[in-house]
């Protein structure tokens, strides 16, 4: 979809569909106000007729509006005039997009830039614009015989009223197209079944990645790599598998070569049946969502290759299934780390974590400037924090607030919870170093403290995104976050 600036007079803009803001009492924006007089209070006596109140959310769609040569006019609500929140102003453009795609329009002129939003400048509003456009007519159709009917849009004119502010606005549109394109990758990847994204083919869509980009390179390591570096961890969670594990390390140069890289770590556990200790049969079909981190990992870095961000970043995405079998993990074994550290395995389901320590293992040999590995790891993070904040721990307090503010600027949000070493004694083992599961209590916790055994020589953040990954029920499917957090954070980092 493509964007651009406009700054003529929108009454006199020909196009397939206007989108201008009332606030609620119908006190009009700049360009309803405006409209409203071209139309000779037409505008007005309509949604007064038609009962629209405006609140955030709402939207009306007019045809023909006299005195306006746009085919038809969206009315959006946006809520109290003082109370506009970023958070609300994206519920907006949520139900716009809603709306919009609707309509099947293949252009659109759209005024919501000008509507005041506390503590925001028309940056961040065109990147939510951009992002949430796109992502509003995103549509998962690869695997159906027929896509039927989809969203035509292709080109949306932000509308300003101040030239002086087009750099700004033409900067939002750059950060959330490429936004969007990262967790447009990230959801078709984790969307796909695992049959067919298998380790192999998470590991040909970074080769395609790094194809695409001057930038960035690709190295896919093994199992025999693997067994070379000692990662016996990650390699007991494949044996159960007919498909082969991939370690996928992509690395992006946008900065001096001498610069330390930002490293991003994704689980990419392509499907998840527990191992041994099987899942319940219910919902297990959305365990083709394990894969998630490794996924948000590819699409942050294509995120950050379109808008050729000023770092350096490695990102390393352990890839697997796990399945029982005959050589699959049993309740009670141990293996032992690329760290040369033991683990004593309780439950096979607590796989993610195996191949996440070898892969924070092997990122020391990049010196990286800080690591953020992202997991759908614990069914304990969604009963603690729901499916509207991903969980968040880390050894650098720093960085810690560094992901918050990033998630509460792209709205992606994160809940920080304690890493106490009064955790760690719940991952005693008799036999081994250490326990890969510390009971029922605390689960998303002792999880982490686990990780934490294993990133002792970098700063180091973990994001338990279980329950904000993907969607159940009705409208199942693939969120794309925490893509919107993570540039979000690259971009905070790159000034």
């Amino acid at each position: 979809m493509d964007f651009a600036p406009h700054t003529g007079a929108i009454d006199k803009k020909r196009t397939h569909c206007l989108i201008v803001g009332f606030h609620e009492k119908l006190k009009p924006t700049p360009s309803a106000e405006l409209l409203d007089r071209a139309s000779n209070g037409t505008l007005v006596k309509v949604l007064k007729r038609e009962g629209f109140k405006a609140r955030t959310g709402d939207t009306l769609l007019l045809h023909q509006l006299p005195g306006c040569r746009s085919d038809r006019i969206l009315v959006v609500g946006l809520g109290k005039k003082k109370e506009l929140s970023p958070a609300q102003f994206a519920k907006s453009i949520d139900a716009t997009a809603k709306a919009l795609t609707a309509t099947h329009s293949k252009q659109a002129l759209c005024a919501l830039p000008e509507a005041q939003v506390e503590e925001v400048d028309i940056r961040w509003k065109a990147r939510q614009l951009a992002l949430r456009l796109q992502q509003g007519c995103y549509r998962f159709t690869s695997m159906k015989s027929e896509a039927g009917d989809l969203p035509v849009l292709s080109r949306v004119d932000f509308h300003l009223d101040d030239r002086q502010n087009s750099k700004e606005l033409e900067r939002g549109i750059i950060e959330g197209k490429a936004m969007a394109s990262g967790m447009t990758l990230a959801k078709d990847l984790a969307n796909l079944p695992g049959n067919v994204c298998t380790p192999t083919y998470l590991a040909d869509q970074a080769i395609r990645l790094a194809d695409r980009f001057s930038t960035v390179k690709v190295t896919i390591l093994e199992e025999s790599d693997m067994e070379k570096l000692g990662m016996g961890a990650l390699l007991s969670v494949s044996r159960g598998s007919r498909q082969p594990a991939k370690l996928i390390v992509l690395e992006y140069l946008g900065a001096k070569a001498k610069d330390k890289p930002i490293t991003l770590v994704g689980k990419g556990l392509t499907f998840d049946a527990g191992g041994i200790s099987l899942k319940p049969a219910q919902n297990m079909d959305e365990m083709k969502y394990d894969m998630c981190g490794g996924a948000s990992v590819l699409g942050t870095l294509l995120a950050a290759a379109e808008m050729a961000l000023p770092l350096n970043l490695v990102g390393v995405i352990p890839a697997s299934e796990n399945l029982p079998d005959g050589e699959a993990n049993k309740p009670g074994d141990i293996v032992k780390s690329m760290a040369g550290k033991t683990v004593e395995i309780l439950n096979t389901d607590a796989e993610g974590r195996l191949i996440l320590c070898d892969a924070l293992t092997f990122t020391e040999r990049y010196d990286p400037e800080l690591v953020i590995d992202i997991a759908t790891l614990t069914g304990a993070c969604v009963v603690a924090l729901g499916h509207h904040a991903s969980g968040l721990l880390g050894n650098d307090d720093k960085l810690c607030q560094a992901l918050l503010k990033a998630g509460r600027t792209s709205l992606d949000r994160a809940w920080q919870l304690p890493l106490w070493e009064d955790y760690q004694d719940q991952l005693k083992s008799n036999f081994a170093d250490m326990a890969n599961i510390g009971g029922r209590d605390a689960g998303t916790i002792t999880a982490a403290c686990f990780l934490s055994r294993f990133t002792e020589k970098f700063q180091w953040a973990h994001l338990d995104i279980a329950g904000t990954a993907w969607i159940s029920g009705q409208n199942k499917g693939a969120t794309g976050r925490p893509v919107p957090l993570l540039t979000q954070f690259l971009l905070d980092r790159a000034g």
